[in-house]
């Protein structure tokens, strides 16, 4: 087999769920072959640039093998090159201090120091 329609590989090889879903996708533009927003029945190569947009972010990957069933996913990161650039480092955010439980309104003291804290 030397090529298989976008959202069978895209479904076979686990970037979606289901091929329902897979399909939704590519009809909404989601998914790209080769920099062009891809039909559910566009035939897929080797060698094709697939760019999809999954609920994990961005994924860009090369196909390497033509599968058509769903496989293993040992299997199915076999069957493409993954490019995806890693995420971008996760921001710190300071934690805030936090009242202890029933110990009753903040104070005006404490209010201001709480409103100092929160740069207001």
């Amino acid at each position: 087999m030397t090529q298989t329609r976008t959202d069978v590989w895209v479904s076979s090889v686990r970037l979606y769920r289901t091929r329902s879903i897979a399909s939704a996708e590519c009809k909404a533009g989601h998914v790209r072959v080769n920099g062009a927003k891809a039909r559910p029945s566009q035939p897929i190569k080797i060698g094709d640039r697939v760019e999809a947009l999954t609920a994990g972010g961005q994924r860009i990957v090369v196909v390497k093998r033509i599968i058509a069933k769903r496989v293993g996913a040992a299997v199915a990161v076999e069957c493409y090159e993954d490019h995806t650039p890693p995420p971008p480092p996760k921001e710190e955010i300071p934690v805030l201090p936090r009242r202890d439980r029933g110990a009753g309104r903040p104070t005006k003291r404490d209010r201001r120091a709480l409103d100092r804290l929160r740069g207001r």
